[in-house]
């Protein structure tokens, strides 16, 4: 599955994934095979970083 480019829409699909299918998101990037650095960056842009604890982008 390719992930969306709209930093929103990205943030609604991980976040959707990370609840519903992986325990962290190094799994979620791994199964998926994409780059979790890219992903962590597009959602800095509109200030959402990754919380391990939640395992939610917030």
């Amino acid at each position: 599955m390719k992930l969306p480019n709209d930093p929103m829409i990205l943030l609604s699909a991980v976040n959707t994934k990370l609840r519903d299918f992986y325990p962290s998101l190094d799994k979620m990037c791994e199964d998926m095979n994409v780059n979790k650095d890219v992903i962590i960056q597009k959602l800095s842009e509109i200030d959402y970083e990754y919380d391990e604890t939640l395992n939610r982008f917030i």
